[in-house]
């Protein structure tokens, strides 16, 4: 089967996309990848699946959603394919008529609660746009799988849809394990992912003004990179505090290895970070690195499975300082953390994920 997967991310950095399309490859379909191309996008890798850019004069906002549609319907029209996957509601719109007016298969994968996301749910009208865009196209597919149970579960309700769930996990050969740091009085922590505004990062910074003997290690660029720059050195912390911008994958596992723990932290802005569960929590635990997280209900599911995890009942400087303290000053606690986070790996792992993966495209292909 010929299959093409499409979103709004660079492919680059999307490591999600990497092994899904790296699956169905290894299985005999022919996978294409299609993404945003950026000015300052890196060239892209070679990988056991297509990749396309298409690029965008306006780059935000609702004029760059209705270009990269229009531009993404027109390529689908005209490309040769069985099936087109859409990622989130961004790329919905091309890709359901697209593919009714070609006769072709569709699928949806539902990567977070959109509607939900903070850009989105204090911001009515374009609640509302994106919402109309779900109602109207999702009458018409018949397969779709999101990253965990309980967006299925919302999902299905609001929509009428069986959710498949395809967790966000790495596979297990990808892991590099933690190098220990008992040699070392300087603790390394690590927050991997978009700087933007919900994700916790301006409380951490505020925290470490109250830790000593630990780094802040700042994997990724966002709306807010500026701004954090800024506040470490308004708190003189820009000796302690690094920011590395964006990383390849295979840099990002190297980099986690060596970290003492990983920062999962989400401000309760919508329901799309409250049911979230993140590719960077399970990526700190493969590399045997416990994670800083919430409490919010997958998290807390996982953890009651394993504990690797401390999770916090508030997002503010002194719980989070307070929480990293306790582990300082804990080592038995931590090493059975770490501990615990070589025992999930074993269950929390791509080799198992891909086969539900494998399920949901099979029925694709034969029905």
């Amino acid at each position: 089967m010929t299959i093409i997967f499409t979103l709004t991310n660079d492919l680059s950095y999307d490591q999600r996309m990497h092994r899904i399309c790296g699956t169905l490859a290894s299985k005999g379909h022919v996978v294409t990848l299609v993404g945003l191309g950026l000015p300052h996008s890196t060239p892209l890798e070679t990988r056991p699946f297509a990749q396309k850019r298409l690029s965008c004069f306006f780059q935000k906002g609702f004029l760059f959603y209705a270009e990269y549609n229009l531009r993404l319907f027109f390529y689908l029209l005209v490309a040769r394919y069985d099936a087109v996957c859409s990622i989130d509601l961004d790329t919905l719109a091309a890709g359901c008529f697209a593919s009714l007016i070609r006769r072709k298969k569709r699928v949806f994968d539902a990567h977070e609660y959109f509607t939900e996301v903070p850009e989105v749910v204090h911001r009515p009208f374009v609640k509302l746009v994106w919402g109309l865009v779900a109602r109207i196209c999702l009458p018409f597919y018949r397969h779709a799988y999101t990253v965990g149970p309980d967006l299925a579960r919302i999902f299905e309700e609001k929509y009428g849809l069986q959710f498949g769930v395809v967790r966000n996990v790495p596979a297990m050969n990808a892991a590099v394990l933690a190098i220990p740091e008992s040699n070392s009085q300087i603790r390394r922590i690590l927050y991997q992912g978009a700087l933007n505004e919900g994700r916790g990062i301006e409380a951490m910074l505020e925290a470490m003004q109250h830790l000593e003997n630990v780094q802040l290690v700042l994997a990724g660029e966002g709306d807010i990179s500026s701004k954090l720059r800024q506040r470490a050195i308004e708190l003189r912390l820009d000796d302690r505090v690094v920011f590395l911008g964006y990383l390849k994958p295979e840099d990002l596992k190297s980099l986690t290895a060596q970290a003492w723990l990983g920062l999962n932290l989400l401000e309760n802005r919508g329901l799309s970070y409250y049911y979230s569960l993140a590719n960077k929590f399970f990526d700190c635990v493969h590399a045997g690195v416990p994670v800083l997280t919430m409490n919010f209900p997958e998290y807390r599911v996982l953890n009651a499975q394993h504990e690797v995890a401390i999770l916090l009942e508030e997002l503010n400087p002194t719980e989070v300082s307070s929480a990293i303290r306790s582990l300082l000053e804990d080592e038995t606690l931590y090493e059975k953390l770490r501990h615990n986070c070589l025992l999930a790996r074993d269950e929390w792992n791509w080799e198992r994920e891909q086969k539900t993966l494998l399920e949901i495209w099979q029925k694709v292909e034969f029905k």
